[in-house]
C-alpha cells in the first residue's frame, strides 16, 4: 500500500501536467507511462551491469547498444545519454532535447530491433509511443518528481500505478469506463484462480482484472513462483488481454509490468469484429467488464459469435463471445447490465436459456445503482457461469447488495474506515458496518450456496432458485422476479378520530386570532 507521502507526490506529478497544459488525463497517464518505462529500461540495464561486474564477464543483453543512435550531427548521441540515470541530470532545454529527438526514436525503432524484443509485449506497446509534453520546463519537473518515487518494491510501484490510474475521471469513449477496484477483487474473489489457470479479458482496458487475478495467486499460492514451470506459465502463458484502443493496451500492459508479470498477451484486438479462430476454447477463466456501446451492424460483427446468437446488441454479443472463448469446464464473472437480466428480445431469452439449460448458471449478483458512479449510473449485475456444454444448473443463487462500502452518489465517498473496506477487509465488521458494506458477507455467503444458502428464505438478502422456478419463468434472472416482499402492517387512525383533532387545532387557531385582534385594538 503506498503512503500518504507518495499519494501527495502523484498528486503534485498530477497537478504540474495540469498547469502545464496537458489536461486530459489519458494523456498524463500515458505519458508518465512512458517516463516509467524508461526508468524501468535504465533499471534493467543496471541489473545487467551489475551482474556482469560481479561475475567478470561481458554483458548477456545490453538494453542500451554501445556507442551513438546516429540521429542528427556527429553521429548522433551516445546510447548511454537515453539512460533515466543520465538524462535526469541534463539541463531541462538538453533533456527536452535527448527524449524528444533520441529517447522517443529508440523506443519506437531501435529497441525492439537490436533487442530481439518484437515478442515483448512492452516492447511491441511503444512502437507508436508519442511525446507530447510541451515544455522543457514541465518534463524536468515531472522527471525530479517521478524519480523521488520509491519503485524498487513490486507492491509499491503497482499501487502507485492503480492510483494514477484512479485519475482517470471521465468516461472514455465507447462505454468505456474503470471499473471500481473493490468490485474486480470481489469477482476474483469470487472465482478463485488457480496457478494453472488460463485468464482472459477481451475487453481488457486498464487490466486491472488481470492485475488482480496475478495479486490474488501470489498472496494465496506464495509458493507459486518458486516452481519453473508454473512461474514461466505465470510470466508468459496465463494473463491474455484484449483491448481495440492503443492507449488502454499500452497502459494495461505497462499495469502489467509493474504488478511483476514479465510477458502477459496484451494484444490489439477487435472482440465482436474479428473471428475467433484460434482463441475458441482456449481460456479457463474469464473475468470482465466489456463496454456496452449499443448496436453494431452485422456487417461489423463476428460471424462466429452471429452463429451462437443472431443480434446486434454488445452486451448480449459479449455474453456470446465469453462462451466462444471458454473451454469446457471454464468458469466466468462478468458485468452485464440489468437489462440481459429480464431483456424480451428473442436473443436475450435465448442467451439466458443457453446459460442455464447448456451450461451451469452459478449466480447472479446483484449490484447496487450507483455503483460505476461518477462515469455511468446504469444498473448492473454480475453473472457467474461454468461452460459445461452439457447442462448442470441445479439452482442459481442470488444476492443482493445494498451497500458496497462507498456512498453511491457522484462522490463515492468510503463510509467506513480504509481497514474496514472490499470485500477482504483487515478488520473485522460489526453489524451496523455491514450494512455498509455488504461484499464480505456476500463471500462469505458464496461459500454456503451449496448447503446452508439454500435453506434462507426468499425475503432475504441471499437466496437459491431452482431450475425450474426460473424455466418456469421464461428464463428471466432478474433478482425481483423472485424476491419475497414482506410488507409490515401498518396501523392508520380512524378519519374521525383526525378529523376531531383538526377541528380541536382549528378552534385554537381562532381563539389565537381573536385574543391577537383583541392586543391591536
Amino acid at each position: 500500500m503506498i503512503t500518504g507521502h507518495i499519494k501527495s507526490r502523484i498528486d503534485q506529478i498530477w497537478n504540474a501536467f495540469w498547469s502545464g497544459g496537458i489536461s486530459n488525463p489519458l494523456e498524463v497517464i500515458e505519458q508518465i507511462t512512458y517516463l516509467l518505462f524508461l526508468r524501468r529500461l535504465d533499471d534493467l540495464h543496471t541489473l545487467e551491469e551489475n551482474k556482469s561486474a560481479r561475475l567478470g564477464r561481458p554483458m548477456e543483453r545490453r538494453v542500451f547498444p554501445e556507442g551513438n543512435d546516429g540521429i542528427g550531427k556527429d553521429g548522433g548521441r551516445p546510447y548511454d545519454d537515453l539512460r533515466w540515470s543520465r538524462f535526469k541530470h541534463f539541463a531541462p532545454v538538453d533533456m527536452y532535447a535527448v527524449i524528444g529527438e533520441h529517447v522517443f526514436p529508440f523506443l519506437r525503432n531501435e529497441l525492439a530491433r537490436q533487442h530481439g524484443g518484437d515478442d515483448s509485449t512492452y516492447a511491441h506497446h511503444m512502437k507508436d509511443a508519442r511525446f507530447t509534453i510541451p515544455t522543457p520546463a514541465l518534463l524536468a519537473k515531472v522527471v525530479d518528481l517521478l524519480d523521488a518515487v520509491p519503485m524498487e518494491d513490486r507492491d509499491t510501484k503497482g499501487d502507485l500505478y492503480e492510483y494514477m490510474l484512479g485519475k482517470i475521471a471521465g468516461a472514455g469513449q465507447n462505454g468505456q469506463f474503470r471499473t471500481p477496484r473493490h468490485i474486480i477483487r470481489l469477482m476474483v474473489e469470487l472465482t478463485a484462480p488457480q496457478p494453472t489457470d488460463v485468464i482472459c479479458d477481451p475487453a481488457c482496458g486498464t487490466a486491472g482484472f488481470l492485475v488482480a487475478a496475478g495479486e490474488h495467486l501470489r498472496e494465496r499460492h506464495p509458493n507459486l513462483l518458486h516452481d519453473a514451470r508454473l512461474r514461466e506459465h505465470f510470466h508468459h502463458r496465463m494473463f491474455h488481454g484484449f483491448d481495440f484502443d492503443h492507449t488502454m493496451l499500452r497502459i494495461g500492459s505497462m499495469n502489467m509490468l509493474l504488478h511483476g508479470v514479465e510477458n502477459p498477451d496484451i494484444r490489439y484486438r477487435d472482440s465482436l469484429a474479428q473471428d475467433h479462430a484460434g482463441e475458441e476454447e482456449k481460456y479457463t477463466l474469464v473475468l470482465a467488464n466489456p463496454p456496452f456501446a449499443g448496436s453494431l451492424d452485422y456487417e461489423n460483427t463476428a460471424k462466429d459469435l452471429l452463429q451462437i446468437v443472431k443480434t446486434k446488441k454488445t452486451e448480449l454479443l459479449f455474453l456470446a463471445l465469453f462462451l466462444r472463448l471458454l473451454k469446457a469446464g471454464g468458469r466466468a464473472a462478468v458485468i452485464v447490465p440489468d437489462g440481459v437480466l429480464f431483456g424480451s428480445s428473442t436473443a436475450h431469452k435465448q442467451l439466458r436459456r443457453m446459460l442455464v439449460e447448456e451450461h451451469k448458471l452459478d449466480a447472479v449478483v446483484k449490484l447496487p445503482g450507483g455503483v460505476f458512479r461518477p462515469y455511468a449510473g446504469v444498473s448492473t449485475a454480475i453473472l457467474l457461469f461454468t461452460k459445461t456444454n452439457s447442462g448442470g444448473t441445479d439452482q442459481v443463487w442470488f444476492y443482493e447488495v445494498a451497500a458496497d462500502g462507498w456512498s453511491l452518489d457522484d462522490k463515492r465517498t468510503p463510509l467506513l474506515p480504509e481497514d474496514k473496506l472490499g470485500p477482504v477487509p483487515r478488520a473485522p465488521l460489526s453489524e451496523d458496518e455491514h450494512a455498509k458494506n455488504n461484499l464480505p458477507d456476500l463471500l462469505a455467503r458464496w461459500a454456503q450456496r451449496s448447503g446452508a444458502e439454500r435453506e434462507r428464505p426468499r425475503t432475504a438478502q441471499s437466496f437459491c432458485v431452482p431450475k425450474a422456478d426460473i424455466a418456469a419463468q421464461g428464463y428471466d434472472l432478474s433478482l425481483n422476479r423472485y424476491k419475497e416482499v414482506v410488507h409490515e402492517a401498518v396501523e392508520h387512525r380512524a378519519p374521525k378520530e383526525i378529523l376531531a383533532e383538526l377541528a380541536k387545532l382549528e378552534e385554537e387557531i381562532q381563539r389565537g386570532m381573536k385574543e391577537l385582534e383583541g392586543m391591536l385594538k
